[in-house]
């Protein structure tokens, strides 16, 4: 079981053997979801379920301002300065200089049109600037330059935060806390009508290169039940992350209101990998480390990104 973004690093070894020697059935996958298991147009993963990240927000605080859930940047930005007050912040997202970092920044990222491969663009540049308007204007904490996933859970659990980008694998806390009336909607996009693009999380199951066929056969049974399209259902109702056959998050989707724009999202999420495949660690780290210059000031978010560039290629 392998994290999605290291599966062609790995494959690259010959660690891993190719699934179609086994006749798995990979159909009825979405095709982002396929291809973070796939290496030089073969695939040795599957994921039985996937995760990605969408807006969770306060019901009561939104009602009580006023404010509709927002669907784009402006909204967004007009609904945190409202619903900022002594004692809590209308946004929260992680920004800490971890991966974890990056992972939150890519649905900004993405959904405007930037793109890792090259970071010092214009639409990167503006999804920066608009965590940087968050924090300037007050209507996000500086404290987001620290803080983990599960640090702005709990900033949203206790009231300090109206609204939060994080993922399923919270529902269960979030359903403990009793008085906590919340729900959940797609990122906010740069322009009304769009669809946001999120990073897909997630492990994929392989078949590793042991030396023993009979053993690989046998792993690789193990592999086919685990994606089967019934015990992937299982499996995302026990830990709420979405099944990774489109046709399955449907019915799921259906099934658990809490996971519909989760699903939704899933559907046209993209793998970190996708466009530079085992080059990713050095622009994810490139990201968050232009995140961290320019929200605390240091560096403008051209310039940090211009620096971004330049680490996620070495140069």
């Amino acid at each position: 079981m392998l994290d999605n973004p290291d599966l062609q690093q790995i494959a690259g070894t010959g660690a891993l053997t190719p699934l179609d020697e086994y006749g798995i059935d990979s159909s009825g996958f979405a095709e982002g979801i396929l291809s973070t298991g796939t290496y030089q147009r073969k695939v040795y993963g599957l994921a039985p379920t996937v995760s990605t990240v969408a807006l969770v927000y306060n019901k009561d605080m939104l009602a009580e301002a006023g404010v509709a859930v927002p669907r784009t940047w402006d909204e967004l930005k007009a609904a945190a300065a409202k619903l900022t007050r002594p004692g809590r912040y209308g946004m929260a997202v992680d920004a800490n200089a971890t991966f974890e970092g990056t992972w939150q920044f890519l649905p900004f990222l993405w959904s405007n049109g930037g793109d890792e491969k090259k970071l010092d663009t214009p639409q990167a540049a503006q999804a920066l600037q608009l965590w940087v308007d968050l924090v300037k204007s007050g209507s996000m904490s500086k404290s987001v330059l620290n803080w983990t996933q599960a640090d702005v859970h709990d900033q949203f659990v206790a009231g300090k935060a109206a609204m939060m980008v994080n993922g399923p694998w919270r529902i269960p806390a979030l359903n403990q806390a009793k008085d906590l009336h919340w729900a959940v909607a797609p990122v906010p996009v740069p322009r009304a009508g769009q669809a946001p693009v999120t990073p897909l999380g997630g492990e994929v199951w392989t078949v590793p290169q042991t030396g023993s066929k009979a053993r690989q056969e046998k792993a690789a049974r193990v592999l086919a039940c685990l994606n089967d399209s019934k015990n992937m259902l299982t499996l995302a109702e026990q830990y709420f992350t979405v099944p990774s056959r489109t046709a399955v998050a449907s019915q799921y989707a259906e099934q658990v209101p809490s996971m519909a724009a989760f699903v939704k999202s899933a559907e046209g999420a993209r793998g970190r990998t996708r466009e530079l495949g085992v080059k990713w660690p050095k622009a994810a780290t490139g990201i968050y480390t232009a995140i961290q210059s320019a929200l605390t000031g240091e560096q403008t978010p051209e310039e940090a990104l211009k620096d971004a560039q330049r680490i996620a290629t070495g140069s």
